[in-house]
């Protein structure tokens, strides 16, 4: 990533993290694509949050159930990242992985796209064993 890149990166990050340290709650809307995130950054929020029940929906795919890939996942992020000014949070599932190693990956990836920040679930997708131990 270039330093320009690198350097509005950091800003999105800091200006994330800035929101959730500040007294009281703010509210996240998930853009499910660029139109919404353009309407969402109009309305004043502060910060988007990809949604994966969204992205699967406008794909025409169950939500859960690994229907989504990362790739389409991040390309889905990127986009919403490239439509508007705001830091953007994306909802990773499970890391697109069962070990760390996997999660830790698609952690980068998600950095390297432009995401100020993201969210990983704990849930494996094994009904005999739904929870990753902590």
């Amino acid at each position: 990533m270039a330093t320009s890149a690198n350097n509005i990166l950091i800003a999105k990050a800091a200006a994330f993290k800035a929101l959730h340290e500040q007294p009281g709650i703010f509210v996240v809307p998930n853009p499910w694509d660029t139109g919404t995130a353009k309407v969402l950054q109009m309305m004043g929020f502060k910060a988007l949050a990809t949604t994966s029940a969204g992205l699967a929906y406008i794909l025409g795919k169950p939500d859960g159930h690994a229907s989504i890939t990362r790739q389409e996942t991040l390309q889905n992020a990127q986009s919403v990242v490239n439509a508007t000014t705001l830091p953007v949070s994306a909802d990773l599932e499970n890391g697109f992985g069962h070990e760390p190693e996997q999660c830790a990956e698609t952690i980068l990836l998600a950095a390297n796209i432009g995401l100020a920040g993201g969210s990983t679930e704990d849930a494996t997708g094994n009904p005999a064993d739904p929870i990753y131990p902590f």
